[in-house]
Parts: structure tokens; C-alpha cells; sequence
């Protein structure tokens, strides 16, 4: 199976976009509700959630893991990579990738949770690729929490988005990156607030994008995951709200299951 691990259900978005590619794999995926949002925690704090959470994905048949949250995958992307034997995956790479060969004046905002912006990892891989390009990192630690209740229209979340935007929309941008896997769903707010010439880059897409061409290009791995079959979805916190918002990003109903 394809485990996938978040601070919550925004990683669902990632699930939802494999799923879409790769239709015939199951995946299973772990949404840490219990301890959302990862963004505000310090960096060993995520590396033991991240640590614990592959572990889970691992002990119920994961063959690969896709770190899901921008948080863990800026700060643990590494250490779990040194622990486990398995291939190992983060949204922040693929994202960096496509943003880099989107833009047209090498002007690139991200928003992320606090943690991801504080790490720089956008920057540093960017500045890697392209290094006279412009990153312009804006923290935005509301959106998860509003994301994670459900509130995707609210008034109060169009006002925050808006607020949080600005100054990047300033910075005369042409490319956003949205650096966390909670934000695609507030897609619809944030593509009008940032202009129609700024092009939002989706870091779901990305990543499931990735994953094709690794299997395609490595059979011997796309052979010993499990092909048909249910994909199970685990948290560690039922709530209503988690529950809506995975039926709105799968279009259908999905049992959530208490684990770890």
C-alpha cells in the first residue's frame, strides 16, 4: 500500500490526487487530528509525530510513505529517510519543481504554516535550482485551524486569506506556491485574492505527479504494492468537521478509523 501521513485531513487533498493518477494502488492514510495543527510545534516535537506516524503507516502495510504535511516534510524529511529502508516521499520537492518551471519572472511567493516558512526549505531548494530567483515566504498559522473546522466560506476566512495575501501580491509575484496540503481546499479564496496572473501551484498535484513517474520508472517497486482492494483512511481524532471536509475532497463518504 501508499501510506500518506498529515497533521490532519488537509492531506487528504494528496490522497484525493493519487487516487485520481493512480487508480488501481491502495493507500492508507493517517491524519493526526489528536495533535493538529503540526505547524506551531517545535522541530523535534514534528520529528517524533513524523517518526510515529510512519511507523503506524509501516505496521499496517505501507511499502511507501508520502509525508503529506509541509511542516514534518521541511524538518523531517531526513531523519526519516536515515531510519527507514523505505522510499520516501515529501510535497515540498515537487512543488519547488513545478513552481520553478512556471514562473516567468523568477518572482515566487509561498505561504505556509509557521514552522515550514521559519525552515526556509522553499527558498533553499528554489535558490538551489534557480539562485538568482526571488522567494517570498508569508506564514499563515489561521488557515489550518479554519481549514480543519470546515470554515472554507466562511466571511472571517475570505478577510484572513485576503490580509494574508497582500503583502505577496505586492511583491509582484507571478507564481504562488501553496505550502501546505490543508490549502488547496481554499483554493477558490485564495486564486481571486492573489489575481488571475499568479499561478497556484498545487503541491497535491505535484507530489502525485511524482509518485507516477517513480513507479513507471521503477517496476520492481510498483509491483510489491497492493493493487485493488479498499484504501483505508486512519486519524486519531474523529470529528464532524474532519468528516465533512474528507467527503468534500473526495466527492463521496469516507470512514474515518480511529489508529496510532
Amino acid at each position: 500500500m501508499i501510506g500518506i501521513f498529515d497533521s490532519g485531513v488537509g492531506g487528504m487533498t494528496v490522497a484525493r490526487a493519487i487516487e485520481k493518477k493512480l487508480p488501481h494502488y491502495r493507500l492508507i492514510y493517517f491524519g493526526d487530528l489528536a495533535r493538529t495543527p503540526y505547524g506551531s510545534k517545535s522541530p523535534e516535537t514534528i520529528r517524533k509525530y513524523a517518526r510515529q506516524n510512519t511507523e503506524f503507516l509501516l505496521s499496517r502495510g505501507a511499502k511507501i510513505i508520502l509525508i503529506a504535511c509541509n511542516s514534518a516534510a521541511s524538518v523531517a524529511s531526513d531523519s526519516l529517510r536515515e531510519e527507514f529502508s523505505v522510499p520516501i516521499f515529501e510535497v515540498i520537492t515537487p512543488a519547488v519543481k513545478k513552481a520553478v518551471a512556471n514562473t516567468k519572472n523568477g518572482r515566487i511567493g509561498v505561504i505556509g504554516t509557521r514552522a515550514t516558512i521559519k525552515s526556509r526549505i522553499y527558498e533553499q531548494k528554489i535558490q538551489d535550482l534557480r539562485p538568482g530567483f526571488k522567494v517570498f515566504a508569508s506564514s499563515c498559522p489561521l488557515l489550518v485551524p479554519l481549514v480543519e473546522e470546515g470554515w472554507l466560506n466562511k466571511r472571517e476566512t475570505k478577510m484572513i486569506v485576503r490580509r494574508y495575501l497582500h503583502p505577496l501580491k505586492m511583491k509582484n509575484i507571478d507564481t504562488l506556491v501553496l505550502g501546505c496540503t490543508h490549502y488547496p481546499l481554499l483554493k477558490k479564496l485564495i486564486g481571486p485574492r492573489i489575481g488571475k496572473r499568479v499561478r497556484v501551484i498545487d503541491s497535491s498535484q505535484a507530489i502525485a505527479a511524482d509518485l507516477q513517474s517513480f513507479l513507471a520508472e521503477n517496476p520492481e517497486v510498483a509491483k510489491i504494492l497492493s493493487s485493488g482492494g479498499e484504501s483505508k483512511y486512519y486519524v486519531s481524532d474523529v470529528t464532524q468537521a474532519a468528516m465533512e471536509t474528507a467527503e468534500r475532497i473526495f466527492g463521496r463518504k469516507i470512514e474515518l478509523r480511529i489508529g496510532a
